[in-house]
């Protein structure tokens, strides 16, 4: 599922927090967050795409859940963060090659041959993963090593990347083919920002095979490598994303340019992005997976950057301006978005206050961010009761009925919506500063649950306010006005 990815460690970040992001961009999914009691985790699960049956481990832990209200293709949960404060975002679709795929096939579901026959399953893919892993892992390296256990021995059907992280550390997991991967811990300095490509351009090898402090891969990496002659890289140098990754020209329009802009947003002073001279360009095949930023980044910043239709440059498709080459690239914030969220576990507050889940339903670009706790019994109705009928009683039709009247009448607008944006983010900051304040000082947990109401209730009401605006303003400029004046 084409998506965009950022990861902040924790050394990146404004208040030393963790943080994962990404846009889910399916096929315009209805989605809600939930939260997943232990009870109601089966205790088997069963693939609708690839019809594959996995038996689960006892005792799970609670969990945030953003399925999609439609489950007749699977529950696709895409996000969360567990009562251990471990986060997990699955998946971001990445691209690969022939060579790797003929060597390690994808592991499909095989359709009945005929009505005796149950058919063969596949693997495991973006519908599953979150469900299979995030309710039994306590750290983001419990995450890799789960996932990889799985992927080993049921296979996937699909190249993805997943993100991990907890307190300390945030760990990026890119699938090999069918059953191999690798991994890495993000260093707690850099940002990684992930088009829908594999991504990663240097891989340590040694510490993988040897301590495994900051690598992991498939124990028979290195062999598979070799024996299917996959290693493109000249000089002794390794660089996964020459041998697991591809070199499309689609790459060019589709991926690479979303890498161009979040790397030229996070450090525009230490590399060139611009002009004859720059260092990197749009449709660069080096651009780094990995960057220190000039500034320490907030969930704001990454909030903004999943907005992203490279504003401030040619490409913007919203630009008034001719500038022959108006949308030519795949803009990050996309109007087929289901969900897009930021898993934050933050130190220095009480543990049941780490965990701190950003949700934005629909096309980021019109839509608010809203920050919750994640360490709770359940979400308000705002968030967790959507239904495939549009409605302003949730959170997930607001933001794309604002999205669908707004798109149109951008100039007009665009104001009103960074109003409506910068409202949320402010007061809930607001709230998220009381309620951390008031767990400290000796409250109980159920604070947690008033303070993602009160939100709610802020989010609810700003959301309105603002479909009243851009309502009358996209009336105003319908095609069929008529004065008597205009005769």
């Amino acid at each position: 599922m084409p998506c965009t990815t950022i990861l902040v460690g924790k050394n990146a970040s404004n208040d030393h927090s963790t943080m994962i992001a990404r846009t889910d961009d399916g096929f315009y999914d209805v989605k809600k967050l939930i939260v997943v009691d232990p009870s109601k985790q089966p205790k088997k699960y069963k693939s609708v795409i690839s019809h594959v049956e996995i038996d689960l481990p006892e005792n799970p832990l609670r969990y945030t859940s953003c399925p999609s209200v439609d489950t007749k293709a699977g529950i696709w949960a895409a996000t969360g963060i567990n009562e251990a404060n471990v986060g997990i975002t699955a998946t971001e679709t990445i691209t690969s090659n022939p060579r790797v795929l003929a060597a390690d096939p994808l592991v499909t579901f095989q359709k009945p041959k005929n009505r005796r026959d149950k058919g063969t399953p596949g693997g495991i893919g973006e519908e599953d993963i979150v469900v299979l892993v995030l309710p039994y892992i306590r750290t983001a390296r419990e995450g890799v090593e789960r996932l990889a256990a799985l992927l080993e021995k049921y296979g996937t059907y699909e190249s993805n990347g997943i993100a991990f992280n907890d307190e300390n550390e945030v760990w990026w997991m890119e699938t090999i083919g069918g059953h191999h991967w690798m991994a890495r811990r993000v260093p707690d300095e850099m940002c990684v920002i992930a088009p829908n490509q594999f991504g990663m351009d240097s891989f340590d090898l040694d510490d993988a095979f040897g301590e495994r402090k900051y690598h992991l891969c498939s124990a028979d990496l290195r062999e598979f490598i070799a024996e299917n002659h996959l290693d493109l890289n000249q000089n002794g140098r390794f660089n996964p994303r020459d041998i697991f990754g591809s070199r499309r020209d689609m790459d060019h329009i589709y991926n690479t340019p979303r890498a161009w802009f979040m790397g030229r947003y996070l450090t525009p002073y230490s590399h060139t992005w611009d002009g004859p001279e720059a260092e990197f360009h749009p449709e660069s095949d080096n651009i780094p997976w990995a960057l220190t930023p000039d500034r320490k980044v907030t969930a704001e910043d990454v909030k903004y950057l999943l907005s992203a239709h490279y504003q401030g440059t040619p490409y913007n498709p919203y630009t008034g301006q001719d500038t022959g080459k108006r949308g030519m690239y795949r803009s990050i914030g996309i109007n087929r978005t289901g969900v897009t969220s930021i898993c934050q576990i933050r130190p220095g507050v009480p543990g049941a206050a780490r965990g701190v889940e950003w949700i934005c339903f629909g096309p980021t670009t019109f839509a608010a961010m809203l920050p919750v706790y994640s360490h709770v019994s359940s979400m308000p109705d705002y968030l967790s009761r959507v239904t495939l009928d549009t409605s302003t009683e949730n959170f997930y039709w607001a933001s794309r009925l604002l999205s669908a009247l707004c798109d149109p009448h951008y100039a007009a607008c665009i104001q009103m919506i960074e109003r409506y944006q910068a409202k949320v983010a402010t007061e809930g900051r607001r709230i998220i500063l009381e309620y951390d304040k008031k767990l400290a000082a000796g409250g109980g947990e159920s604070l947690l649950e008033e303070a993602n109401r009160k939100l709610c209730d802020m989010a609810k009401k700003a959301a309105t306010e603002t479909l009243n605006r851009v309502l009358l303003e996209a009336t105003k400029q319908m095609k069929d006005g008529f004065n008597l004046a205009d005769n």
